[in-house]
C-alpha cells in the first residue's frame, strides 16, 4: 500500500508539473518530507490527503486505486517545443483517463483483441498508403462513403479515443497501445472539427500502418496521406471534382468541406495528389490566402456540423450503475459530475 499511495503521489505531482517544493510550501511541510511521500517512507495524515487532493485536483480515490496502465511508446518528436515537464505531465493525464476507462470495461466483463488487418502492407512508397487505406475501408465494411464521425467509427473497431480539453494548445494527438494489447487515440478536443478528424486519422496511420525505418518528415508524410485519402479516397475526389482543371470555385471547395468534414487546404492538396490540379495552381492559392485576409477566413472556417464526441466511456459509467456494478458516487467521481446530475441522466 505504501508503495501504491507514493506513485501516486509522485504521478499526481508530475501530472501538475509541480516540483517537490511546490507541493511543500502548500503542504506547509519540508520538500524533504515530500520526498519521503514519494518513496514510500511515509503516509500523509488525512488532512493533509485532502490537501493533495486540492492541490492536485484529484479525488481521494486516486491515491488508493491500485488499478494501473502501462503505456507504450509514446513519440512527441512532431513538436519538439513540447518540453519534457509537459510531456510528462501530459502521460499522467492519459493514464487517469486509461486507467478509470479499462477498469470500468473490466468491471463489466468487456474484452477483446484488437487486429489489425494491414499489419502485413510494408509501406515503402506513398503508393502503397492508397492500398493500405482501400483495404482498411473494405474491411471495416464503410466502401468509399463519407465518414460522419470519425469517432464513433473508431470506437465501434475496438480503438478507445480519448480527448483531452486541458491541455497544451502545441499538443495536437498520439496513438500508443495500452497494457500492449488495447489501442488508443488521444486527440486535443478543442481544435475545430475538420483538423480533429484529420489528426484521428492521421494517428490511426501511426498506429496501423507497417512503416519502413524512415526519418521524422517521411513518417510524418506517409501519416499524412493515410488521414487524406481515408477522409477523401482519390476515386471520390476525381468523381467529384472530374479531369484535370485549371480554376475550381471556393462554393465547391465549402460543398465538399461539408460533405466529407475534411478541410479546405486539405481538399486542394488532395486535387493537386490526385491530378486535377498543378503544383503551380497549389502554389497560387496558398499566396492568394495568405495576402487576403478576407479570403483566408473564409478557406480557414469550419463547417462540418457533425459533431467529433467521444460518448463510449459515458455510456459504460452509466450501463455499469444501472447494472449495480458501481456506485452512484463512483458514478459521480468517474464522470466528474455531482451526484444530483447523475440520478437525473439515470431514472430510467
Amino acid at each position: 500500500m505504501k508503495n501504491l499511495v507514493a506513485n501516486r503521489i509522485k504521478n499526481a505531482r508530475v501530472l501538475n508539473c509541480l516540483s517537490q517544493q511546490n507541493v511543500a510550501d502548500e503542504l506547509g511541510v519540508s520538500k524533504q518530507m515530500v520526498s519521503k511521500y514519494e518513496n514510500g517512507d511515509a503516509i500523509p495524515t488525512s488532512s493533509k490527503f485532502l490537501k493533495l487532493s486540492k492541490l492536485f485536483g484529484l479525488k481521494m480515490d486516486y491515491f488508493f486505486n491500485s488499478f494501473q496502465v502501462e503505456l507504450g511508446e509514446i513519440n512527441f518528436r512532431k513538436k519538439s517545443s513540447f518540453s519534457l515537464k509537459k510531456q510528462s505531465s501530459l502521460k499522467e493525464q492519459i493514464k487517469i483517463n486509461l486507467e478509470n476507462y479499462i477498469w470500468l470495461e473490466d468491471t463489466l466483463s468487456i474484452d477483446y483483441s484488437f487486429k489489425n488487418t494491414i499489419k502485413n502492407i510494408k509501406i515503402n512508397k506513398i503508393e502503397d498508403v492508397e492500398k493500405a487505406v482501400l483495404k482498411l475501408r473494405t474491411d471495416w465494411e464503410i466502401g468509399i462513403d463519407p465518414i460522419h464521425n470519425i469517432i464513433q467509427l473508431l470506437e465501434d473497431k475496438e480503438i478507445k479515443v480519448i480527448e483531452l480539453y486541458d491541455v497544451d494548445d502545441k499538443f495536437d494527438g498520439l496513438a500508443t497501445y495500452v497494457n500492449g494489447k488495447f489501442p488508443v487515440i488521444v486527440v486535443n478536443g478543442n481544435f475545430p472539427v475538420e483538423r480533429k478528424r484529420f489528426t484521428l486519422l492521421h494517428e490511426l496511420g501511426h498506429l496501423l500502418l507497417n512503416l519502413p525505418d524512415c526519418e521524422t518528415k517521411q513518417e510524418e508524410q506517409f501519416c499524412n496521406k493515410f488521414a487524406a485519402e481515408f477522409l477523401f479516397p482519390k476515386e471520390i475526389v476525381i468523381r467529384e471534382f472530374g479531369g484535370k482543371r485549371n480554376h475550381i470555385t471556393l462554393a465547391e471547395l465549402i460543398s465538399t468541406q461539408k460533405k466529407y468534414g475534411i478541410s479546405i487546404p486539405a481538399i486542394v492538396y488532395r486535387l493537386v495528389d490526385s491530378g486535377i490540379l498543378s503544383k503551380q495552381r497549389h502554389t497560387d492559392f496558398y499566396k492568394r490566402t495568405r495576402f487576403n485576409p478576407s479570403l483566408n477566413r473564409e478557406v480557414n472556417a469550419s463547417r462540418f456540423e457533425t459533431p467529433e464526441k467521444s460518448n463510449r466511456f459515458e455510456q459504460l459509467v452509466y450501463r455499469a450503475l444501472s447494472q449495480e456494478n458501481i456506485s452512484i458516487s463512483k458514478a459521480s467521481s468517474l464522470l466528474n459530475k455531482n451526484i444530483e446530475s447523475v440520478k437525473e441522466s439515470s431514472l430510467i
